[in-house]
């Protein structure tokens, strides 16, 4: 379907074209009318299917009808955190171009003080829309510097990341100071118990909206070495110093094990970053800006850090460790081939205690994937065998409620 099908106002579709944009995604297709037309909503999106579109478009084409107040704050819009609200934000004020009634604010921590009475001002001004993080949000409505007794529009992106990162309470606290006519609208990447009791909590009479569970585009080559951990840095420097990585992400659950793995490719020469927790948002904002104007070109991170990273030309994703859980897998490689006519590589180092997960990932593709034969130099790998190493590393440990 074309945009300019839908009901959008001209200006937004002004807005769409010079974006490049003009046929919109399955998701796009069947949540968008349904937020026109005033209804709640729920839908299971992953990153890279073009859901931020999906709520932000209807949301600015009501705001430029006129129909809601000008002084008061019209939309929430939550995210998990401060890398997502700032691309999201980043997409309002695009699509909102020739639109220039319409104001956001991003509200999100690891400021200044500066940037707090400036997140502060622009609520207390009425700005139409708020793109915010959980607890940074909260913090201002507990000061009273947030006024939602009018607002239309809540917007939860990426719920079910929120309450992995244990948000819950935060969310409910600030739904109760929302009127009982606001259009509430939820998008998850997945489903789990605790997203459907957030849901029947917070929605009214809801549509439901689920585009299938996206494998990864057969564009991205998928392989892995199957090693031992103690393996895996020597591993990483051989593949590194036979090539010349360019626009590089490699993803690690571990904190400590991000810097570590930054210092040891600084210290074979790259141009290499951490984003980890441990920065402050002034440090995060300048290596993503390095990164995207390719003074960095090989990014370590964690996942949560990472979540809503969006670059179109990223030519390989390296998983020094598996994610906990196979979805996690997916946004990871679904980092790279991302764009027109582009593709990618994905790596995946999978120790012994790492099988069984390895396994879960591959049963959750349908698919096996391709293990790449290690040198003689690294010894003689373990042999592939998940059934065997059933209890794996993250059997032992929670799926929920971690923090990065």
């Amino acid at each position: 379907m074309k945009f300019n099908e839908l009901q959008l106002e001209d200006a937004i579709l002004d807005g769409i074209e010079a974006m490049n944009f003009t046929e919109t995604t399955p998701i796009q297709e069947l949540t968008i009318p349904v937020i026109l037309e005033g209804r709640d909503i729920i839908a299971c999106a992953q990153t890279g299917t073009g859901k931020t579109a999906a709520y932000v478009l209807p949301v600015i084409n009501e705001l430029s009808r006129g129909v809601c107040p000008s002084d008061a704050v019209n939309a929430i819009i939550m995210a998990p955190t401060r890398e997502l609200a700032q691309q999201i934000d980043q997409q309002i004020e695009g699509f909102s171009y020739y639109l220039p009634s319409v104001s956001a604010v991003a509200v999100y921590g690891g400021t200044d003080g500066v940037a707090w009475e400036q997140q502060k001002r622009g609520m207390e001004m009425g700005a139409d829309i708020v793109v915010a993080t959980p607890g940074r949000l909260l913090s201002h409505i507990k000061v009273g510097s947030a006024d939602f007794s009018r607002l239309s529009f809540f917007i939860l992106d990426e719920a079910d990341r929120m309450l992995d990162m244990g948000f819950f309470d935060d969310i409910l606290t600030i739904y109760k100071k929302i009127p009982p006519t606001c259009q509430v609208i939820m998008f998850s990447a997945t489903m789990p118990p605790k997203i459907r009791t957030l849901a029947q909590t917070i929605l009214k009479k809801p549509v439901e909206v689920e585009v299938a569970v996206s494998r990864p585009p057969d564009s991205i080559v998928q392989t892995a070495y199957i090693c031992h951990a103690k393996k895996k840095v020597a591993i990483l420097q051989k593949l590194f110093s036979e090539s010349q990585p360019k626009r590089v992400i490699i993803f690690s659950s571990s904190k400590l094990r991000v810097k570590e793995l930054a210092g040891v490719l600084k210290r074979m020469g790259f141009n290499v970053a951490a984003m980890h927790s441990d920065l402050d948002q002034p440090q995060r904002n300048e290596v993503m800006h390095d990164f995207k104007n390719g003074r960095v070109d090989i990014l370590v991170a964690t996942d949560v850090v990472a979540r809503g990273i969006d670059i179109i030309d990223i030519k390989l994703i390296v998983n020094f460790d598996i994610p906990r859980d196979p979805e996690d897998y997916v946004h990871r490689i679904g980092r790279t081939a991302r764009g027109t006519d582009s593709s990618g590589l994905a790596i995946t180092f999978v120790s012994v205690e790492e099988q069984a997960g390895f396994r879960r990932i591959e049963n959750f593709l349908e698919k096996d994937i391709y293990k790449i034969p290690l040198d003689a130099e690294f010894g003689t790998p373990p042999p592939y065998e998940p059934e065997k190493n059933a209890f794996s590393i993250y059997d032992r440990r929670p799926t929920k409620g971690r923090k990065k």
